[in-house]
């Protein structure tokens, strides 16, 4: 769970709004174009290489796919049922997809509890109108944010009520194809904490809030504004962004995107279901669909398995065997054996938080060493018995080169404890060449069911062996070790958030060798080329508050590996930093949450 710091002021130039609340501390119980070709895109063929497919493609989306159309009646009636079961389900077993047909609708307010998605059917977020708001707030929570966890909303034009709209989120929670004709406001009502986010090919034509957000992604993008910063806000390749400034204010701005291909997504074309899936792009900059149609290919249901929960591992691996994709329906999916998706080309997406739950141990996923796998929109939960590792992407020692074609992982969160007793050493491996990790919420639990120091242990979250990997938007926390290790060579960070984990008994549980505490971020000793931008670890040991963390950030001393935008901070005293990155950059001290900040590496 992220912590609450005191907001930090707005700027001079900008009013401070009526109400924001300026706190030292959180208190320990804060219990986060033209379209290339839309016909014939596919690799499954109608029949596998043995004969007749036994499982079938398409068919129904199941009962939590709600589908909506402008003549749908008393559709506010069912968005408020679904809120009210979901609001404050944070480890509740309720999956929901929201599905909004091309048109117009007036006068909605979709609230969006836990585990919930709202999203357009259309190619262009242009072609399904809201004239209302998709609305994320903490009432729940009395007006704390840093819990509004799992819940997205994509592919929506809205026109908020007051004009601007309400998106009050924290980790795992991404805003992705959404164009808002208004502002938006990031904050909770009463601008408590809040501990965010993300944004993606999203046009927002007026001002963006984050006022108390401790942090924040925006990628390939559009705005009209930015209000301020607190900690660390990080931009790349978003047209209106305020300008590189770290670290005062703390705004890490790139031109452009090295390489990214948005994630695939669920459209009508006529009554017919189909998955669009974007193109790659180089140096990107603003959204993909810029004229209102974007580039890529897509395939129609027909070559998905529409997998339920009540499907087992056997079942998804038979239709992935037979030359399917897998669209995973809404619910919580028990795996007895691996899914393994061995076909380039395999799209695993998955509607309303679909999630997999290794229950004997396994590893929930692998990947082959193939070309242009996309996975996409769902949770990984460890099971009670320990798994070596949850997620990987290409096997050991992979080494082919996947540039013109790399695999993405999108949306695709990690979660080990908290909904109940569960363990992995090692979270998400990814072993293949070029893939794109964009957006990942890899989390060992804090609160919930099922923690404490040894009950959820979770050794390392990411751990990057493979060169030329690149990731954007990683949210990665409370690891027993390292939280991310890098050992490929070329690897890319553009934004990092981090918690140590809270819970550490002593000094001598977190002891790494002669070094106090295990970095958050760690580049391997022999890399000799690395480069991130816009990386924060933070520390609230509040089991013991003397534990000293020695740096958030651990790397080769070479001039190859390059950080841009580093800080550190103790969130009220409750541990502290001696070191950013090595032994370089100020300590943290005292009981004031105000980060140690490095403007570059070396």
């Amino acid at each position: 769970m992220p912590s609450s710091p005191t907001p930090s002021p707005t700027p001079s130039s900008a009013p401070e709004p009526s109400g924001v609340r300026r706190r030292s501390l959180l208190a320990a119980a804060a219990a986060a174009p033209v379209l290339a070709s839309l016909a014939g895109a596919g690799t499954a063929a109608a029949d596998s290489p043995a004969g007749p497919r036994a499982l079938p493609g398409g068919g129904d989306l199941g009962p939590n796919v709600i589908v909506f159309d402008p003549s749908t009646a008393n559709i506010q009636g069912r968005l408020d049922e679904i809120f009210k079961q979901q609001e404050s389900a944070q480890f509740g077993t309720g999956r929901y997809a929201l599905l909004f047909k091309p048109g117009t609708y007036n006068g909605l307010n979709a609230q969006l509890g836990f585990y919930t998605s709202v999203a357009g059917l259309g190619l262009s977020p242009d072609d399904t109108t809201i004239n209302g708001d998709v609305t994320v707030d903490a009432g729940w929570f009395d007006g704390n944010a840093t819990q509004n966890f799992w819940r997205s909303a994509e592919n929506l034009a809205l026109v908020p009520v007051s004009g601007t709209n309400r998106w009050a989120v924290s980790q795992a929670a991404p805003f992705r194809r959404m164009h808002v004709r208004g502002g938006l406001n990031l904050a909770p009502d009463g601008y408590g904490w809040a501990s965010g986010g993300y944004i993606a090919d999203s046009r927002i034509d007026g001002t963006v809030g984050p006022y108390s957000q401790q942090q924040w992604y925006t990628r390939d993008s559009s705005v009209g504004g930015w209000l301020n910063a607190v900690w660390n806000m990080v931009f790349s390749g978003v047209e209106g962004a305020p300008a590189q400034s770290f670290p005062e204010p703390p705004y890490t701005t790139l031109e452009t995107t090295p390489v990214s291909r948005e994630k695939p997504f669920l459209y009508l074309d006529g009554d017919e279901y189909r998955v669009f899936l974007p193109e790659k792009r180089t140096d990107a900059r603003g959204v993909s669909w810029g004229s209102g149609t974007p580039r890529g290919t897509s395939l129609p249901l027909s070559q998905f398995y529409v997998a339920k929960p009540g499907d087992a591992a056997g079942t998804l691996n038979q239709a992935l065997e037979e030359g399917l994709h897998l669209l995973l329906t809404p619910g919580v999916y028990h795996l007895d054996q691996t899914v393994d998706v061995k076909r380039a080309g395999t799209v695993v997406l998955g509607l309303g938080y679909a999630t997999l739950v290794p229950d004997n141990g396994v590893t929930a996923l692998k990947v082959a060493d193939v070309d242009g796998v996309r996975l996409a929109g769902f949770l990984v939960d460890a099971g009670p018995v320990n798994s070596a590792t949850l997620l990987e992407v290409g096997p050991e020692g992979a080494s082919a080169d996947h540039s013109a074609n790399p695999t993405t992982v999108q949306d695709v969160f990690v979660r080990i404890g908290g909904a109940g007793p569960g363990k992995a050493t090692t979270s998400l491996v990814v072993n293949s060449r070029h893939t794109i990790v964009d957006h990942t919420w890899v989390w060992r639990a804090d609160h919930g069911d099922g923690v404490g120091w040894e009950t959820n242990r979770a050794d390392y979250g990411v751990v990057v062996n493979g060169d030329d990997v690149l990731i954007t938007g990683l949210f990665v926390e409370h690891f027993n070790k390292y939280d991310v290790q890098w050992n490929g060579e070329r690897g890319r960070t553009v934004f990092f958030q981090n918690e140590k984990a809270y819970d550490a008994p002593d000094q001598a549980a977190i002891q790494n060798g002669s070094v106090k505490g295990y970095a958050a971020y760690k580049v391997g000793d022999d890399v000799t080329e690395h480069e991130g931008w816009g990386l924060g670890s933070y520390c609230y040991y509040n089991v013991n508050p003397s534990i000293v963390q020695h740096h958030g950030f651990a790397a080769p001393n070479r001039s190859g590996v390059r950080f841009h935008g580093l800080l550190v901070v103790s969130l009220g005293g409750n541990g502290q930093y001696e070191c950013v990155i090595n032994d370089t950059g100020s300590p943290t001290s005292g009981t004031d949450t105000v980060p140690s900040k490095v403007v570059q590496y070396p």
